[in-house]
């Protein structure tokens, strides 16, 4: 099995265990687990894809690649900073603080977005 393919399977279960997450939104305990280990599995996925392909050096040849993978770079590091938001405001809930509540609904659903554009994009890039 070739990396790419592996890759792909690892960020569609993660998308999935994040979809499954939100589901349970309403069970605390289920919600941060599922949650948090997606987010985890996540930024591995990303570690897993620079240490066999040197990601970073071809994402910093900006001029040089083609505008798909500029895209995909953006959605992904805009997605792995979102997961630190959304750590910060999920902490908050859990102690207590509602008025957090909305911005983190907000981040979520946006961290859910960029994520699912994240995946399909992938599909487009070599």
């Amino acid at each position: 099995m070739n990396t790419a393919l592996l890759f792909q399977i690892q960020s569609a279960l993660i998308l999935l265990l994040l979809f499954v997450g939100v589901y349970f939104k309403r069970e605390r305990i289920r919600h941060v687990r599922i949650m948090t280990s997606a987010i985890v599995w996540d930024i591995l996925l990303v570690l897993q894809i620079e240490l066999s392909r040197g990601a970073i050096g071809k994402a910093v040849q900006v001029t040089q690649n083609k505008w798909i993978l500029n895209l995909h770079v953006t959605l992904a590091v805009t997605c792995v900073l979102l997961y630190f938001a959304m750590f910060y405001t999920g902490r908050r809930l859990l102690q207590f603080d509602n008025s957090i509540r909305p911005r983190h609904r907000f981040l979520g659903m946006s961290t859910l977005t960029l994520r699912i554009l994240t995946f399909i994009t992938s599909f487009f890039i070599k």
